[in-house]
């Protein structure tokens, strides 16, 4: 019975099934186990030999031979559990028993003695080094033949046959006078034979070239030598000259360079035999030789007949002369020892060619023509031997040399070299952007694999290189330093803004596929293509957490490298929350900083460096988990209960500073940074529970306030940390006031924070009468710009905890209102009302020109090495005094003025007009009336995006503010014009983020009529007086544009609400614009901002619902309904009608041509919405507005368009609509001939006269009613032929006639005539054939009238009936002109006429 053997797969009850089998069928096996005995007398087994007392197993077929298998790992001996070891048995005895003949092998091993041996102590020497066996080129030739011998082997040959040579030399010459020396035979002296031109190290007693290597027999070194010999006689047998031509003749044969070659070599070989025969000669002196001789590549008795030939290679000068005693100096190779010689002289650059740039070790760019010593360390390199410095090539070689010492350079002068570049040091010195070359050559992978090093000063350096490459200098100040300002802790992520080009590409889709899409292929993207785009993802692709946190668990480096990585961390955390969540979630990382630098109990720390960080509390530490936190709630959730972050807290803000243990500098900063990661944690609502713990630390510390303010001077990581307290006590104080919020469905991060607030409002009641004083000291210092400037944050932080403070008292039900009413009224009397008196406050208002980034664009222009793969606020230096973020700006604390009285007026409308008092301020009346002059705004970078920001925020105060005064008294006409036009360029420039301010704008100041003063001062009436002036005709009334105007006011409600439907930000991110300005902590998801791409609104926005009922008409077929597509429509054009009335500067970020555009929109929407009565009206205005002598020049339709990806395209498609539903409409006719003007591209005129011509016989628009001149039209001259060509076909054909398109024809006759006559002698010939055809065809056209209006015509003029004036007889240049015509041609012509 044949049983299948198992198979991979089959599992344990198949085994158990097989057993059985096997069993039941009763066969034998195929193995036998027969177990031996080990005791004496036991029975042997039978069929193994009786010696062997091993257990064997005997298997059939089996070869005697076992198989060459790869030997298994060494097992570990394991002790038989059911056999006990004796432990008093002897382990010899029982090894001879157990097995014999290994002792028997032991016992024959018997120790030398050693006892009466001399021992001998190696001699001393005075050479630093012993002497080293060489071995010569000859021995290695004779030798060759003999096979492969060991060094051992051939030195004992050669010593035997050199003493054979020694005594058959003896032999042969019994007397040889000592005095003379000893030639050896084999370097024979050049001066022996002057005839001869042989080598002074080769003589002709040896063959130099064959060796008869290949020869097998016996007698082969008899024949090497007859042939040699003959050779010999041969070269002695010719003269001189024929000797040199052969050699001429041998040389032009062979390759230069195998010449070069070969000389070098031998000249290499002559210089060891040269040096060792002087050596053993007796007549000289074996010592170091003491003057230094020059080396020259080739052998200096050399006959001057062979420098004839070719010329000589240059002198190589050595500062010293090797010799053969050196180590590996037997063989000297010229072109290695280069590097020793002296440095050739330093080339001066006459030209302007580009030079590669060169740094010192101190990361300075050297100049070309710069000489420094070479003790400093900077020629150690190929290239440019004569230059100093290394260029970015040599250092990346650098990197990766074996030398730790050398890739930790090399780590260092790369970031000094980074770091200054950042700093902007080299400016214009360098041709390109450094950061941007050194990460296209793999820089940033070259510090990852830098880290991964096992030297630590190699992975200090690259920690060091990475901080520098990643965090740039000053944005982290800039950030700690605004943390107290309005809204200053929610920042933008520092990510690219810039989607990359497979993200363009799928614009189309929704955000959820384009989200569902993206994360796949991020993940399998590789890390190069990740860093192109964005270098944060870059290196997070690379395991780059891991590594850091190994960094600071086991290898515990020094205090430097701990507060770079943390550093670095903290960089990556700003990036984004997915960045933020990857370090939160990364193993061990989060509980090592935690445990290590935020220790609760510590030794004592004195002032001075700190030998280790490890066990100290660290303040980098703390500001990593407080940017953590701000990235969103979740995370500092966690962070509080996972990490034990509430007993740190307690730990730092319990003592004061100067009680820490810590240098005083630390705990100031340590002791800020938790007071801010308790502000953030507050702002959402968590850690209120640490409110009731510390609330007399709290106090203690208010009450201290008034002191510290009083020292002098301020210290300003002092100012800091009050303003961090005062920061959290507003926090506290909001979460304190925050309503429960009602969860909506599908809202899950709502459900989260469904907990209430532990704070309550009586525990916060008791703050104001600590921190009203602060305030009320501080502003004393007003006068005092030095002292006021060095308060930094401060005052800016009591105001928005007054305002808060104010806010949530005004909501609490169960407090009587005239409480904090009354409260209010003592604030404004006794704080706000002569603080607004005080002429120091107006010096603050003229500040804001100078310190604005929209007054300024230059200050907000980019950082030098600004990548959009790496982004950084870019305030390397410092900011300028006179900034957003200057010591001396005035905005944080305008802002929170602001902010306090827009609290106070909305609760208590009595002060409204006390307070509206600030409005009348010159000085902010001076910058508004800047902010909305004609003025390029800045580019839009992150600095900009962020200090933009804190400006929109003061503007939306004062329009806030404003708009709530004019409900109460009516303020002048031109401050209120003033604030509705820069509400409506506000609205245009708000960045994401700032959703709930646009859409309060929207609801209060945009449409409100109030900031309208036009419709009650005459505007109307004078838009009708101006158009009668500029158009020559007044029109029907009801189409004036006063009278639309005036119907535009009236409706301005549901202009609004138009508006309202259409341009409203997302839901989302409105809720959550709203939670954080409203003070609703709750609700507060995340301080990060979301990536600033660009304003929130479209510049075109009010033409918004326009494009938005285009695309939808363009969607559904069957259209929308008409009402609603009339409505939408009206009251668009009328909102477009008032910004171009009275807000021009609103469209001005709208050009010319695209307001075209977009009134083209309206006829495409459908076939009939154009007809509509007030549509008529209202285009009819607009475009007269388009056509006036101011505006028409600037209407460009051949530059790029906003929102348009070609004109173009919407004209063709433009022509085929009008061609299709127009029936001769005269407006939509005069919208289809306004791209037709000369100085637009021809394009558009091709596309009419070849594709459309049937458009011609509806164009019917008369003369009279054209928007334009009509020389717009006719000059200068069409130069376009096939233009031209198209003309005359349509003119000969009939497609165009004066009754049908009198505005094309008399373009077309224009151009014609024109062509027809010029006589242009720079003309191509194919021109000059192509006209002298045209006027031949006029010449001959049965067409009477047609052929006078093309050879009569003179010039345009729309007053009369044919639109153009005719000669009543040829010019004589003219006739003449025509009489060039071939006779036969003017005959024909002749008898026609």
């Amino acid at each position: 019975m044949m049983l299948s053997r198992p198979k991979p797969g089959e599992s344990e009850v198949d085994l158990l099934h097989f057993q059985s089998q096997f069993l039941e069928a009763g066969a034998a096996p195929a193995v036998q186990l027969v177990k031996g005995s080990r005791r004496p007398g036991d029975a042997q087994p039978e069929g193994l030999p009786p010696l062997d007392r091993r257990d064997v197993v005997q298997m059939d077929n089996l070869p005697d031979l076992p198989p060459a298998l790869v030997p298994a790992p060494a097992k570990r001996a394991k002790p038989n559990p059911g056999h006990h070891l004796p432990h008093d048995e002897d382990p010899e005895e029982r090894l001879s028993r157990h097995d014999q003949h290994i002792t028997t092998v032991l016992s024959k091993i018997i120790e030398r003695d050693t006892s009466s041996v001399t021992v001998t102590l190696p001699v001393p020497s005075g050479v630093a080094f012993p002497p080293v066996f060489h071995r010569s080129q000859d021995r290695q030739a004779k030798l060759a033949a003999s096979g492969k011998r060991s060094i051992f082997a051939q030195e004992i040959a050669a010593r035997r046959v050199s003493e054979s040579r020694v005594s058959s030399a003896k032999q042969a010459v019994p007397n040889q006078d000592p005095s003379q020396g000893a030639v050896p035979c084999d370097t024979p002296s050049s001066r022996d034979n002057d005839s001869q031109l042989a080598r002074p190290s080769h003589g002709f007693h040896r063959p130099n070239l064959i060796t008869g290597k290949g020869l097998r027999s016996q007698a082969a070194e008899q024949e090497v030598q007859t042939i040699h010999e003959e050779n010999v006689a041969r070269l002695q047998a010719m003269d001189p000259d024929e000797i040199r031509k052969e050699q001429q003749q041998l040389l032009a044969q062979l390759d230069p360079s195998l010449v070069a070659f070969l000389r070098s070599h031998s000249h290499g070989r002559e210089q060891t035999g040269t040096k060792a025969s002087m050596e053993q000669s007796p007549g000289r002196r074996s010592g170091p030789v003491a003057k230094e001789e020059p080396i020259t590549s080739a052998s200096t008795s050399e006959p001057k007949m062979e420098e004839k030939l070719e010329p000589r290679a240059p002198v190589l000068t050595l500062p010293m002369t090797p010799h053969k005693e050196w180590l590996h100096m037997d063989t000297v190779e010229l072109e290695k020892l280069h590097w020793t010689q002296d440095l050739p002289p330093l080339r001066q650059q006459r030209t302007k060619e580009r030079m590669q740039a060169r740094f010192s070790l101190q990361g300075e760019l050297l100049a070309p023509d710069v000489d420094l010593p070479t003790h400093l360390g900077l020629h150690h390199h190929g290239e440019e031997a004569e230059r100093a410095g290394y260029s970015l090539q040599e250092l990346f070689h650098l990197t990766r040399s074996q030398v730790s010492q050398q890739r930790a350079l090399a780590l260092h002068v790369l970031s000094q070299i980074i770091n200054r570049a950042q700093v902007g040091e080299f400016g214009d010195r360098l041709e390109g952007s450094i950061l941007r070359l050194l990460l296209d050559a793999g820089f940033l992978f070259l510090l990852r694999f830098a880290l991964d090093d096992r030297v630590d000063s190699v992975i200090a350096a690259a920690v060091r290189a990475l901080r520098t490459l990643l965090v740039a200098p000053g944005d982290e100040e800039l950030l700690d330093s605004s943390f107290s300002w309005y809204h200053g802790a929610s920042v933008f992520p520092l990510m690219p803004s810039q989607e990359d080009k497979e993200d363009e590409d799928e614009d189309e889709e929704s955000p959820t596929e384009k989200a569902k899409k993206k994360t796949p292929e991020e993940g399998s993207r590789p890390p190069p293509d990740l860093a192109r785009h964005d270098v944060i993802k870059g290196l997070l692709a690379t395991n780059l957490l891991p590594r850091l946190r190994y960094v600071l668990e086991v290898t515990c480096p020094g205090p430097s490298v701990v507060l770079d990585t943390l550093a670095v961390l903290i960089r990556l955390a700003r990036h984004s929350l997915e960045s933020a969540t990857r370090v939160l979630e990364c193993p061990r990382l989060i509980e090592t900083i935690v445990q290590e630098f935020l220790p609760t109990s510590w030794s004592p720390i004195g002032v001075g460096p700190t030998p280790s960080l490890y066990k100290v509390p660290c303040a980098a530490a703390m500001k990593l988990l407080r940017v953590l936190a701000s990235a969103g709630r979740n995370i500092a959730a966690r962070l509080l209960s996972n990490f034990d972050i509430r007993s740190r807290l307690c730990r730092f803000i319990a003592e004061a500073p100067q009680e820490l243990a810590l240098p005083p500098e630390e705990a100031e900063t340590l002791s800020t940074e938790a007071f801010r990661l308790w502000a953030v944690a507050a702002s959402y609502g968590q850690g209120g529970d640490l409110y009731r713990e510390l609330y007399p630390v709290l106090i203690r510390a208010l009450q201290t306030l008034p002191t510290e303010l009083s020292a002098r001077p301020p210290q300003p990581l002092s100012m800091q940390r009050m303003a961090s307290l005062l920061t959290l006590l507003t926090q506290l104080t909001l979460a304190a006031s925050s309503i429960h919020p009602e969860p909506t469905s599908g809202s899950a991060e709502y459900c989260v924070s469904a907990t209430p607030s532990a704070v309550t409002w009586t525990q916060v009641s008791g703050l104001k009468p600590l921190v009203e004083p602060c305030l009320k000291q501080t502003l004393k210092f007003l006068p005092r710009p030095d002292v006021w400037c060095a308060l930094g944050p401060v005052p800016s932080a009591c105001l928005l905890f007054l305002g808060a403070y104010y806010q949530a008292w005004s909501q609490q039900s169960s407090v009587c209102p005239e409480d904090w009413l009354q409260d209010m009224e003592c604030l404004s009397d006794e704080v706000l009302l002569p603080l607004l008196s005080q002429p120091s406050l107006g010096s603050l208002w003229d500040a804001l020109r100078l310190c604005s980034p929209l007054c300024n664009p230059l200050s907000c222009a980019s950082a030098p090495e600004a990548l959009p793969s790496l982004v950084s606020l870019g305030c390397a230096g410092g900011c300028p005094r006179l900034s957003v973020a200057g010591t001396a700006s005035p905005f944080p604390f305008l802002t929170a003025l602001l902010s306090l009285v827009n609290i106070l007026v909305r609760t208590h409308k009595g002060l409204c007009g006390q307070l509206a008092a600030v409005l009348t301020a010159p000085g902010l009346q001076n910058y508004f009336l800047q902010c909305v002059a004609p003025v390029p705004a800045p580019q839009l970078t992150p600095f900009s995006a962020w200090a933009l920001r804190h400006e929109y925020h003061l503007q939306y105060m004062v329009l806030s503010l404003a708009q709530k005064a004019a409900t109460v008294q009516p303020e002048a006409a031109a401050r209120t014009a003033l604030h509705h036009a820069l509400a409506l360029i506000l609205l245009s420039r708000l960045l994401p983020g700032s959703e709930y301010l646009a859409q309060d704008l929207l609801l209060s100041c945009v449409f409100r009529l109030d900031f309208m003063p036009e419709n009650a001062s005459g505007g109307p009436e004078a838009a009708d007086f101006s158009d009668g002036l500029s158009l020559g005709n007044s029109g029907e009334p009801q189409c004036r544009r006063g009278a639309l105007l005036v119907q535009a006011c009236r409706e301005l409600p549901s202009i609004r609400s138009c508006y309202l439907a259409h341009c409203s930000p997302a839901r989302a991110g409105l809720r959550t614009s709203q939670a954080l300005y409203r003070g609703e902590p709750l609700r507060v998801s995340s301080l990060l901002l979301p990536v600033p791409k660009g304003p929130l609104l479209p510049t075109d926005w009010p033409f918004q619902p326009l494009i938005d009922l285009y695309h939808q008409a363009s969607d559904i077929p069957s259209g929308l309904p008409a009402a609603e597509s009339v409505g939408i429509a009206t009251r668009v054009l009328q909102w477009v009608l008032v910004l171009e009335s009275w807000r021009p500067e609103a469209l001005r970020a709208v050009p010319p041509a695209a307001r075209l555009a977009r009134l083209m929109c309206v006829y495409l929407v459908d076939s009939e919405l154009f007809r509509e009565t007030p549509i008529q009206h209202l285009v009819a205005a607009l475009l007269a507005q388009l056509c006036r002598p101011q505006v028409l020049p600037s209407l460009n339709l051949d530059c790029p368009l906003p929102g348009l990806t070609s004109f173009p395209d919407l004209y063709a498609s433009f022509l085929d609509h009008f061609e299709a539903v127009s029936f001769g409409d005269h407006l939509f006719g005069a919208l289809v001939l306004l791209p037709l003007q000369r100085r637009f591209s021809v394009t558009l005129r091709l596309a009419l006269f070849g594709e459309h011509v049937g458009v011609l016989r509806a164009l019917g628009l008369p003369l009279t009613q054209l928007p334009v001149p009509l020389q717009c039209y006719t000059e200068p001259a069409e130069d376009s032929l096939a233009l031209l060509q198209l003309y005359f076909r349509a003119l000969v054909t009939g497609a165009l006639r004066p009754h049908w398109c009198p505005v094309l024809y008399t373009v077309a006759v224009a151009h014609v005539n024109s062509f027809i006559f010029s006589q242009d002698p720079k003309s191509s010939d194919e021109v000059k054939a192509a006209r002298r055809s045209m006027l031949q065809k006029t010449w001959l056209l049965a067409d009477e009238r047609l052929r006078l209006h093309l050879l009569r015509y003179k010039l345009p003029n729309s007053s009369l009936l044919e639109g153009f004036e005719l000669y009543s007889q040829l010019p004589h240049l003219r006739q003449q002109h025509l009489q060039t015509l071939p006779t036969e041609v003017l005959q024909k012509g002749g008898v026609k006429t």
